[in-house]
């Protein structure tokens, strides 16, 4: 099942893809919560899945002010907190194999590479490389933005921006593939198609959503530019 928002876009012929890592082709989600939960109960701070739900999309540094919630910490002990976090994340994702794909993503990504679509990552994590290359998926893409490319994340454009400079494309040109509210603001900012993966109250204000990657239906994007 698709869904449309009734906008007016101006734009070009779509010529590129930029997919979103964690939600989109495999989920993440689990490993993030609890890796953040045992740093959390290490630094007696509250954290339970509501809260991890708001830092999907964006960095490891906007992450960790959502679960302070205002409170003040030293830049020192906020960077140690973080590379800790790191830590325990490059650990549990040992585990993670082609099996953690998540259904429907690879005949997505076998289908568009059949019709010569260009093809990017754009994820704000730092371990978007290692996770690529443990689903045995790096070979689909032609282009990598991850949280190692520019400086400000999503909800910024930068990101998908990047992404579209290293394809050599318009960002005009391009569909974004989101699972997170941020990920779908930084598209909108960037001029490009937004198309989101989930709930309407998370991705609703995309140009299209569809309830999961396996209903993406290639030939609707196409047909929006």
């Amino acid at each position: 099942m698709k869904f449309f928002r009734e906008v007016l876009i101006i734009g070009e012929k779509i010529e590129a893809f930029i997919f979103d890592l964690d939600g989109v082709l495999t989920d993440t989600v689990e490993y993030h919560y609890l890796v953040w939960k045992r740093l959390c109960e290490e630094e007696g701070l509250y954290f339970d899945r509501q809260i991890n739900e708001k830092l999907r999309g964006v960095s490891r540094r906007k992450s960790l002010e959502i679960i302070l919630g205002g409170k003040k910490v030293q830049e020192k002990t906020l960077e140690e907190m973080m590379a800790r976090k790191n830590r325990y994340y490059q650990q549990s994702i040992i585990k993670i194999s082609k099996e953690d794909l998540l259904p429907g993503a690879e005949e997505i990504l076998q289908q568009l590479k059949k019709k010569h679509i260009k093809l990017a990552l754009g994820s704000s994590s730092k371990n978007a490389r290692p996770v690529m290359v443990r689903l045995e998926i790096e070979d689909y893409f032609d282009a990598v933005a991850d949280g190692n490319s520019v400086e400000r994340s999503k909800p910024a454009p930068d990101l998908f921006l990047y992404a579209a400079e290293k394809l050599g494309v318009s960002p005009y040109s391009c569909a974004v593939i989101e699972d997170a509210e941020a990920g779908i603001e930084a598209a909108l900012k960037a001029g490009m198609l937004a198309v989101g993966i989930g709930p309407p109250e998370r991705v609703g204000k995309s140009h299209i959503y569809y309830p999961r990657i396996s209903d993406l239906r290639i030939d609707d994007i196409l047909s929006r530019g």
